[in-house]
C-alpha cells in the first residue's frame, strides 16, 4: 500500500508516492500558464490545474500500474484564490489570483466600516486585497451573473478533492486565507461574510487539516487506474503544510519556502496577534497540526522571478537543458556570477507581499552600467530575491520570534550555490532536505495519520523527513552582505517616491 501526496501551486502541481515505511518511490509534476486577459488581471483556469494534476498522477503512479495501492490522498494548495463551482460541480470561469489587483477599493471599505483592529481579532489578520473576501465582494459587485451562478467557492486543494469524490470541504488553514474564517472559534466568521452579504453556505465545510473527507470515486479510481476507495483526506494551505512535511514542529526553526514566491513559516502554540505583527502583515493562522499556529513571511516573486528571466533571456538555457536533459533553471543559475554583484534588484515584480503589503508596487534594478555582464544580472536576482526575505526575518526577529535554522524546501532548494548564498547572506544554518518537496510529504504526513499509516505526527516526520545537507554561513560574505543589506533597505522608499513622481508627470 502507499499513500499519495499532492501539491498545487500557482504554476505547477507535483505528486509524490510514498510506501508505508516512509520512502519516497516515484515523483511527477507539470507546469501550466498563468492567465493576463488585462493589466492588472491574474487568473488561473482551474480545468487546466486539475488536467495536470491528473497527469501528475498517472506518471507519478506508473510503478504501481496497471492498478496503484494507494490508500489515501492528501493535498496541500496555494490560498487565497478561489474557484467557482455550480451545483454540478462545472467551473464557471477562471480563478483570480492573490496577485491580481482586483478588490483594492473593498478592502478599503473593509479597513474603513469594521477596522483593522475588529478586523484581526477574528481572522488573525489585517485586511489586504490580496485575500479572497476583498474579490468575491468586488465579483458579487462586478459580474452578478457568475456570483449568483456560484453554489461553491472552494480553495484549488478543496477542488481537487472534490473533484476526486470528495464532499465540498476546507481545512482551517486554507479558510484563513479568505479573511472570512474565525480563528479562534473555527468557523466561518459571521461578521466578515455578513458585512459583504455573503451567506457562508457558499463556502466548503471547515474542517480540522488531516479529516476524511471522501474516497476516491469508482470513475476517478479507473480514470487515474487508482485503487477504488482510497481515503481523501483534508490537506492545507501549501506553507503550512511544507512545515509539517520538513519536520518544523516546535519554534526555533522555521520552513524556507524556495518556489514560485518564498515564504518563511515559524511555528507558535499560542496565537500572536499584537499591533506590530498586524503593521507588517504577518497573519496568524491555525497550523495543520492541532493546536499550533503559524505566521508567513512572504515574497510574491522567487522561482518566478527565474521563469522571467528563462522566459525574456534563457533561450540558450532552454537548447541546452533540451538538449542535455538539464534543468532549466540550475543551468541559469550556474551562469550566476561568483562574486557579489554589483547590481541591487528590488524583486517587486508581482508587487510587495510581507512587511509592505503593496500590490502596486514594482521592481527596480540599480547599478547597471556598460560593463554589466548577464552573470551579474542572474547573481542579483538571486540576491535580491534573499535580501527581501531578510527583511522580512529581520521584523519577525523584532517581535521575538528568533530563527536559528531554515529548512529550504521547493524548487529552487535544489540548488546547493543558491542554498550556500542564503547561509551567507542570512547569517543562518540552511538544512536542504532528502526530497525538496515539503509541501507533498506535509500532505502524506496528513493522509498517512488520517489513514492509520502513523500513530502520530511525530512519528509521521520521522518517517519522512531526511536531512541532506548542512549549509553554515561564511563570516566574511556575511559581513559584506550585512553592509549590502543596508543600502538594499532604502530601495523600497526610494522607488516609491519614484514611482509617485512618475505617475504624477504622466
Amino acid at each position: 500500500m502507499a499513500i499519495l501526496g499532492l501539491d498545487v501551486g500557482t504554476s505547477g502541481c507535483k505528486a509524490t508516492i510514498v510506501d508505508l515505511n516512509g520512502q519516497v518511490i516515484n515523483q511527477a509534476s507539470r507546469e501550466y500558464a498563468l492567465l493576463s486577459s488585462v493589466p492588472g488581471w491574474r487568473e488561473i483556469d482551474p480545468d487546466t490545474v486539475w488536467q495536470a494534476v491528473q497527469e501528475a498522477i498517472k506518471e507519478a503512479t506508473k510503478p504501481f500500474t496497471p492498478v496503484a495501492p494507494v490508500r489515501a490522498i492528501g493535498i496541500s494548495s496555494f490560498g487565497e484564490t478561489l474557484v467557482a463551482i455550480d451545483e454540478q460541480g462545472r467551473t464557471l470561469g477562471p480563478s483570480m489570483l492573490y496577485t491580481d489587483t482586483r478588490g483594492q477599493w473593498e478592502t478599503e471599505q473593509l479597513i474603513h466600516d469594521l477596522g483593522q483592529e475588529k478586523i484581526l481579532s477574528i481572522t488573525g489578520t489585517t485586511a489586504q486585497s490580496m485575500y479572497s473576501l476583498s474579490k468575491l465582494m468586488w465579483i458579487k459587485k462586478n459580474k452578478p451573473e457568475l456570483y449568483a451562478k456560484t453554489w461553491k467557492w472552494l480553495a484549488f486543494s478543496d477542488f481537487i478533492l472534490f473533484r476526486l469524490g470528495a464532499g465540498p470541504y476546507t481545512d482551517y488553514s486554507l479558510a484563513t486565507r479568505t479573511l472570512a474564517f474565525d480563528i479562534h472559534r473555527k468557523c466561518w466568521s459571521e461578521d466578515m461574510l455578513g458585512y459583504a452579504g455573503i451567506p457562508k453556505e457558499r463556502f466548503g465545510e471547515p474542517v480540522q487539516s488531516g479529516t476524511v473527507v471522501g474516497q476516491l470515486s469508482s470513475t476517478i479510481a479507473k480514470q487515474l487506474q487508482l485503487s477504488e476507495g482510497a481515503m481523501l483526506v483534508a490537506g492545507g494551505h501549501d506553507q503550512v503544510c511544507a512545515a509539517l512535511g520538513a519536520g518544523i514542529l516546535n519554534p526555533g526553526v522555521a520552513v524556507d519556502g524556495l518556489g514560485s514566491t518564498e515564504c518563511v513559516t515559524p511555528v507558535f502554540e499560542q496565537p500572536i496577534l499584537t499591533s506590530e505583527m498586524a503593521v507588517n502583515g504577518f497573519a496568524c493562522v491555525p497550523h495543520v497540526i492541532p493546536n499550533r499556529y503559524v505566521t508567513y513571511g512572504f515574497t510574491f516573486n522567487c522561482g518566478s522571478l527565474l521563469r522571467w528571466y528563462r522566459e525574456q533571456f534563457g533561450v540558450v538555457a532552454e537548447e541546452e537543458a533540451a538538449r542535455t536533459g538539464a534543468n532549466v533553471y540550475e543551468l541559469i543559475i550556474r551562469q550566476a556570477s561568483r562574486t557579489p554583484s554589483p547590481l541591487l534588484l528590488l524583486p517587486h515584480f508581482s508587487g510587495a507581499a510581507t512587511p509592505y503589503m503593496n500590490p502596486s508596487a514594482y521592481g527596480l534594478l540599480v547599478g547597471l552600467s556598460l560593463t554589466t555582464n548577464q552573470s551579474d544580472i542572474i547573481r542579483a536576482l538571486l540576491e535580491g530575491i534573499t535580501f527581501e526575505i531578510m527583511v522580512n526575518v529581520e521584523k519577525m526577529e523584532q517581535q521575538g520570534i528568533i530563527i536559528n535554522e531554515l529548512r529550504a524546501v521547493g524548487g529552487l532548494a535544489r540548488s546547493e550555490f543558491y542554498l550556500q548564498l542564503k547561509a551567507d547572506m542570512m547569517g543562518k544554518t540552511v538544512i536542504s532536505l532528502q526530497t525538496s518537496e515539503a509541501g507533498t510529504l506535509g500532505a502524506v504526513a496528513l493522509a498517512g495519520k488520517a489513514s492509520g499509516c502513523f500513530s502520530s505526527y511525530e512519528e509521521a516526520v520521522g518517517q519522512l523527513v531526511v536531512t541532506k545537507r548542512r549549509y553554515e554561513p561564511d563570516p566574511a560574505n556575511r559581513a559584506w552582505y550585512a553592509q549590502r543589506f543596508e543600502q538594499y533597505k532604502r530601495l523600497y522608499p526610494a522607488v516609491q517616491f519614484i514611482g509617485s513622481n512618475y505617475e504624477i508627470s504622466h
